[in-house]
């Protein structure tokens, strides 16, 4: 399954079964080396909150895991980012841009390869994200990130939606080769990137947007 450049998708990660979020996301490109997409600030999103309106990352992982969820509507209010998915990849690299459009830095999103879905009028592409991140800056300096929220949710493997933690880690690892090779997609792939000015954010979520996850 491929989709067309320029058509909307669904971004989403999914939490042993539930919506953790999702980003409505135009397609930039979709072919042999990968998915690329791209999110516009402002665009509108949905996010799970407990049912006080807390986020995850308000709150210990052992009361998050008891809390009742709801998934809230919101915009995007960070920077617009490209996304690149490779093929059977349990990572992504996102392209972060200032509000002026200059490349700020890379971030590696550890995650389970992504599922794709096409109901017609709406599609995306499901994956799990697996907390533990890179940061990676222009110059290819980079730490890890989340390690203490990584950690401190392997303690509980029967909420957790990571069974492996030397997997992910092993992944991590192998990208970071990439980084100080200078590899592709860290070779200054896209870095002067500008979306097609017809890419306007959607007003709303499009119905189909909470369809089942595809995982």
């Amino acid at each position: 399954m491929r989709f067309e450049a320029g058509r909307l998708i669904m971004h989403r990660n999914v939490r042993r079964g539930r919506i953790g979020w999702v980003r409505p996301a135009r397609v930039v490109a979709d072919d042999d080396r990968g998915l690329l997409l791209w999110v516009a600030r402002d665009t509108p999103v949905a996010h799970e909150l407990a049912a006080d309106g807390r986020g995850m990352r308000a709150m210990p992982f052992s009361e998050w895991i008891t809390s009742g969820y709801v998934l809230a509507p919101g915009r995007w209010q960070g920077p617009p980012i490209l996304m690149f998915l490779p093929p059977g990849a349990a990572h992504s690299v996102w392209w972060w841009f200032d509000d002026d459009g200059r490349f700020a830095s890379w971030y590696v999103n550890l995650e389970e390869p992504g599922v794709r879905w096409d109901d017609g009028p709406v599609a995306g592409v499901d994956v799990v994200d697996q907390d533990l991140d890179i940061v990676v800056r222009p110059d290819r300096s980079w730490n890890w990130k989340d390690e203490d929220e990584f950690v401190e949710r392997l303690a509980f493997p029967e909420h957790y939606w990571v069974a492996d933690e030397a997997a992910v880690r092993a992944e991590g690892e192998r990208v970071i080769k990439q980084i100080e090779a200078g590899d592709f997609p860290f070779d200054g792939a896209w870095t002067d990137f500008a979306p097609d000015p017809a890419w306007t954010p959607p007003p709303t979520l499009p119905p189909g947007w909470n369809r089942p996850p595809a995982r």
